[in-house]
């Protein structure tokens, strides 16, 4: 058996992206969800591959596992006007990244049919990119994804349109919107 073989090469794929995932210190079940991986299989592959960092290769940061079920309430990304414009940039990295798509009314973002494995990866560019972005980033990788679930499984956020300067921003559905996107609120409360 050859690793170079295009045979492995979407097992390759998939393995990366766990690899990729559990730097980001995404949950188990997270991880098996894009890749399909089991969740022995992922408990092995973080024990193999990230031994208790900081002692034996000088590295400082430790990657923490994450245990339970990933975040579902939507009220953080909307308590502040800083983490919803967070979430606005995390929603606008995902359209850009081609994880989401906006629907026909606009307001909505719908995912896109692509294979979880490629999901997966491109959601990891997105966040990263959103890390890059951001000094001192609220919303863990696991928040981004609840964020993203909550777009376009459950529909409990939205897009909508600012009043003032006609910029994007993420909104709860089901509450009383002021038509006023965080940056502006920001602005007008300064």
């Amino acid at each position: 058996m050859r690793a170079t073989d295009d045979r492995y090469t979407a097992e390759r794929n998939r393995f990366d992206l766990a690899v990729r995932m559990i730097r980001h210190e995404a949950r188990t079940g997270t991880i098996r969800l894009c890749t399909g991986f089991t969740e022995d299989r992922i408990r092995k592959i973080y024990a193999s591959y990230f031994p208790r960092q900081g002692q034996s290769q000088g590295e400082t940061q430790l990657i923490r596992r994450r245990r339970g079920k990933t975040p579902s309430q939507i009220a953080p990304f909307v308590s502040t006007a800083q983490r919803q414009g967070e979430a606005s940039l995390i929603a606008g990295l995902l359209v850009h990244s081609r994880v989401a798509e906006v629907d026909a009314s606009g307001r909505g973002l719908r995912a896109v049919s692509v294979p979880r494995d490629v999901l997966g990866c491109r959601f990891c560019d997105a966040y990263e990119a959103y890390l890059y972005l951001h000094h001192q980033p609220q919303l863990s990788f696991e928040w981004a994804w609840n964020l993203y679930l909550s777009l376009v499984n459950t529909r409990e956020m939205q897009l909508a349109w600012c009043a003032l300067c006609e910029g994007p921003y993420v909104r709860d559905a089901y509450a009383l919107d002021y038509e006023r996107c965080p940056f502006c609120e920001v602005k007008d409360h300064a």
